[in-house]
């Protein structure tokens, strides 16, 4: 049966991908209590890491916004995974961070990570509002232009 959360992404044309395997000696995520703590996600697509580069430079503030919403879909991959598949056990989103890899003169960070923030609040409506930090970083994984984590409270 189809929950509110994924018909819902259905009407928008969207699909929460599969997570793919951490990078690392770490795990997607962590429930403590009725919080999730997700890892940090890149804009990764099909198992090939998109959006190399940096804002100021290779990326545009629109093709950054596309990297983070990329970022934040493999985010939500982890979230449902975390859920045993039920996003509607989502009561809100607490908090995303999100890291830009960007020259030093670049300053627009908060509209970049505005790509993963929309989607959040597309998907979850007002449960989606959150707590945010966006931070500029002189580099990511694999030289990626954006990476973002969160943090869900769960039912």
């Amino acid at each position: 049966m189809q929950g509110r959360i994924d018909a819902h992404l259905a009407s928008l044309g969207m699909k929460i991908p599969e997570p793919g395997e951490a990078a690392g000696n770490y795990v997607g995520s962590v429930v403590a209590g009725n919080l999730v703590f997700l890892a940090g996600q890149v804009p990764l697509e099909n198992g090939v890491r998109k959006f190399i580069g940096k804002l100021g430079r290779e990326f545009t503030i629109e093709e950054g916004q596309q990297a983070a919403q990329l970022a934040a879909f493999n985010m939500l991959a982890r979230l449902k995974t975390a859920c045993g598949g039920d996003l509607d056990r989502v009561m809100r989103c607490v908090k995303l961070v999100g890291f830009v890899n960007a020259t030093e003169d670049f300053t627009e960070h908060p509209k970049v990570i505005n790509g993963a923030s929309d989607l959040v609040v597309k998907i979850f409506g007002d449960s989606g509002r959150h707590a945010r930090s966006a931070v500029g970083v002189g580099s990511l994984p694999s030289g990626v232009a954006v990476e973002v984590e969160g943090v869900f409270q769960i039912r």
